[in-house]
């Protein structure tokens, strides 16, 4: 049980580093959606959508290839890491340089300000150059620094973001022709978020170069192509990936007419931001799980104790869904405080489903990459990419963002099954199917009474949350107390 003590502890120290910067960025919301306006807001989401895609691409599955490399033969370790930063740096500087030479050609095509295409080229190549000494923090299993860092870089963020658009107008107003009027902008003012963005992340870089100095540039060409042999599937399934998280914002923004485009993608963002609780729960877990996976995988009972993670991630997953959902009129109200933004609803169950689903795909990938076969986690998220495209580019024309979701949905659960499927012939792990589907239909089937066919009665709701929770406990009721025992 020791084992299980130590992935919690890390789960929750690297919870706390996604979570807590999160929820303050979760402030944040309702500043932009009062702020900014749907049409605003929608630039900033299709905007954003784009550096998720840029942020595979120009970390190119070296995330994944460090942890692997450097628990392959210890003596190696220090040769594994200069080469890995070494790489990622040249790339980074390369694109950078490369992308401001032709940011007014490619901000034309994008169909943004050419100032937006900017600072989204800095912002990415910014948080590329920190990629490595963040993998770093967790792979030498040194969690409360990895958190510290981002939840200050986070603080950043927010405070720049506050004083942006609730203090400079008032200094800008009674300060006319001084310093802060001339910075002060009232139309266009979502510039401000990506501002305080590059800002948050050049300051993040300057805290970690020491690590620079630490880890060192030194390059192995040899080393080097056989980490490029295992990341280029893993850029793959990362680019696929990126096309399911992000590219629905995207299409709806070049697929729907041009005069409602960006509202359309305004309020469907923002709604999607509901759905934070699950991508919260999944990205922490997946944080502590992935380092947990391969240090442990050499151990006899290896494969049980991936079953058993993988039941108790689905039970809190499924809570997490149901809970959402029952109090979603709660949330609305706290997160997205203008009303023309929750004609989008409707889709937050169908986000948090599909979310829930990702993150059981996430522990289910295990199979292909402790046995080096990443190549899979390429074939299944290309699956998953071409039906969010397909259905995107189908629906979207038709029912707008409720077609997006329906895609995102079909791809996370596709991905899910083939997963499942394809790991049982190459490395069949006891999964409990009995359980883990039935708490996830039970969820899934409350959720669908308390949101579409009851209309968010918080009382009926609540009695079936309970409900949920009282089964859940005479299910798992031995192996709880004898984990709370321990």
């Amino acid at each position: 049980m020791s084992i299980f003590k130590k992935l919690f502890k890390q789960t929750f120290i690297y919870g706390l580093a996604t979570v807590l910067p999160r929820a303050l960025a979760i402030f944040l919301v309702p500043l932009y959606v009062t702020v900014l306006g749907k049409e605003q807001y929608g630039i900033y989401a299709s905007l954003m959508a784009f550096l998720i895609l840029g942020n595979v691409v120009l970390s190119y599955g070296m995330e994944t290839a460090f942890f692997r490399f450097i628990n392959k033969d210890e003596s190696k370790k220090g040769i594994v890491q200069s080469t890995a930063l070494t790489s990622l740096t040249v790339t980074t500087l390369l694109f950078l340089g490369i992308s401001l030479w032709v940011r007014e050609p490619l901000a034309a095509f994008l169909e943004f300000k050419t100032e937006y295409v900017t600072y989204g080229l800095l912002i990415l190549a910014l948080d590329a150059l920190v990629v490595l000494p963040f993998v770093w923090f967790r792979a030498n299993e040194k969690p409360m620094r990895y958190a510290i860092v981002k939840i200050f870089n986070v603080i950043v963020n927010l405070g720049l973001n506050l004083f942006f658009f609730l203090v400079l107008p008032g200094w800008a107003e009674t300060n006319p022709d001084s310093f802060w009027d001339a910075i002060h902008v009232e139309e266009g003012n979502v510039v401000y978020v990506f501002i305080a963005n590059a800002i948050a992340s050049g300051i993040t870089l300057l805290i970690l170069l020491p690590l620079y100095i630490k880890i060192g540039f030194r390059f192995n060409n040899g080393i080097w192509r056989q980490m490029m042999k295992y990341a280029l599937p893993v850029l793959v399934a990362g680019i696929a990936f990126s096309i399911n998280e992000a590219f629905d914002k995207i299409l709806l923004k070049y697929l729907l007419p041009a005069d409602i485009a960006e509202a359309e993608v305004g309020v469907y963002a923002a709604c999607y931001k509901l759905g934070v609780f699950m991508t919260l729960f999944g990205t922490a877990f997946r944080l502590g799980i992935e380092p947990f996976f391969f240090n442990h995988s050499k151990n006899e009972n290896a494969k049980l104790t991936y079953a058993t993670i993988t039941k108790y991630f689905t039970v809190f997953g499924s809570f997490i869904l149901l809970f959402v959902i029952v109090y979603i009129d709660v949330f609305k109200r706290i997160l997205i405080p203008e009303s023309d933004f929750w004609e989008a609803l409707i889709i937050v169950p169908v986000i948090l489903l599909a979310n829930l689903c990702l993150g059981i795909y996430h522990n289910l990938s295990v199979w292909y990459k402790v046995t080096d076969r990443t190549r899979f986690g390429a074939y299944i998220s290309v699956v998953g990419a071409i039906i969010t495209l397909g259905l995107n580019f189908a629906l979207i024309p038709v029912m707008s963002y409720r077609g997006s979701a329906i895609a995102t949905l079909a791809a996370y659960g596709t991905m899910m099954v083939l997963s499942y499927i394809l790991g049982q012939k190459y490395y069949a792990v006891p999964y409990n199917l009995k359980k883990i589907g039935g708490y996830l239909l039970l969820s899934t089937g409350f959720s669908i009474l308390s949101f579409y066919v009851f209309d968010g009665n918080l009382i009926i709701g609540t009695v079936l949350l309970l409900v949920f929770l009282l089964l859940i406990y005479f299910s798992e009721k031995s192996d709880l107390q004898r984990i709370l025992r321990k």
